[in-house]
């Protein structure tokens, strides 16, 4: 009871501005519904000037439910279709995260850009937008202010994403008569579901190909939202090794609880969709992560300085840019050399 008397009033305002957000996301997903609350609460942060109130709540809201979101998100892991599509796109998973990664490395330490800001960004463009910033944050301690940063960036180019890739896929000359080629450069080249389901299925759309490009271009998506894994675990290794200065570092110290369960909810959702178990059984759990993200961008986007976030938007923008460039040539190079276009 004391729990809920100290958290009630913050969670309480996050659901109010999550509800409308999720619903409204739906209808644009190409914005979705993290970066609308993201703008509402900073609205709602701005015009309330005694946040006290709110803070403890907030704070639950920012990083608890953040994680549980993060947790939900295995149970639309199927890892059986993922090792199977892995066999294909896996070489281009792998170059596109590592140029990602490598570029917001390199361009942070030209352009003084602040490390967390930079490692938010790299993993935001290179694996799955808001997911993979969701499950970074809380494991190198990033700030509100440096997740509705990066969260922000990542938006921005997943709209033009969206918008320009279906014309550069007939420029560049995809298959038009399968949605194979496109589908794996929409899956490895766009950072964020929405866009990623947006762009393949105007591909779908203008060539008459059903589902075929949109079902590819999820299928790789979800492969490569597997990387959260491995990149949390060496970041987790690394702010541990760096925080103990030693270079022996229990594993347990370094292991993400909540990466743990994302894990397990992913083995248990492939265990059951072997066994026969409908795969709509577990929608209800995926909406659900996607509603938790939606609450917590709201208690980040109400704790954000707006000036300050305005203030030091312009250097990672130019980063975000860098990154989302080096992926789509990557992309499509490595489609090229590998006789899938």
């Amino acid at each position: 009871m004391n729990w809920l008397n100290k958290n009630y009033k913050g969670l309480l305002l996050c659901l109010l501005i999550a509800i409308p957000c999720h619903f409204l996301g739906k209808k644009f997903p190409v914005i979705g519904g993290a970066v609308l609350a993201i703008l509402v609460g900073i609205v709602m942060g701005y015009i309330i000037k005694d946040k006290s109130q709110f803070e403890v709540g907030m704070k639950f809201a920012s990083k608890k439910i953040l994680q549980y979101a993060v947790i939900l998100l295995g149970f639309g892991m199927n890892l059986a279709v993922v090792m199977e599509t892995g066999k294909q796109s896996l070489p281009i998973i792998i170059l596109t995260i590592s140029t990602s990664l490598i570029i917001s490395y390199v361009l942070a330490k030209k352009m003084n850009i602040a490390k967390n800001i930079a490692i938010l960004v790299g993993v935001g463009s290179s694996i799955c937008g808001g997911s993979a910033i969701a499950a970074t944050a809380p494991v190198i301690e990033a700030d509100d202010e440096d997740v509705a940063q990066a969260i922000s960036v990542i938006f921005f180019f997943n709209v033009i994403a969206a918008l320009i890739f279906p014309l550069l896929g007939s420029i560049i000359g995809f298959s038009t008569h399968s949605g194979e080629a496109f589908g794996i450069f929409a899956g490895t080249a766009v950072n964020d579901t929405s866009s990623v389901t947006a762009a393949a299925a105007t591909w779908d759309g203008l060539y008459n190909l059903g589902t075929q490009t949109l079902d590819k271009a999820v299928t790789v998506k979800l492969t490569r939202t597997l990387a959260i894994i491995p990149i949390t675990l060496v970041l987790s290794y690394l702010r541990t090794k760096k925080q103990e200065q030693s270079e022996k570092v229990e594993l347990k110290k370094i292991f993400p609880m909540f990466i743990l369960y994302f894990v397990l909810a992913s083995i248990i959702t492939t265990v059951a969709l072997k066994m026969g178990v409908d795969a709509k059984v577990f929608n209800p759990l995926k909406e659900l992560s996607k509603f938790f993200i939606v609450m917590a961008m709201a208690a980040i986007g109400f704790k954000t300085d707006i000036v300050k976030l305005i203030k030091t938007g312009g250097k990672p923008i130019l980063l975000g840019f860098c990154c989302w460039i080096g992926i789509t040539i990557v992309s499509i190079a490595m489609q090229f050399a590998l006789g899938l276009i």
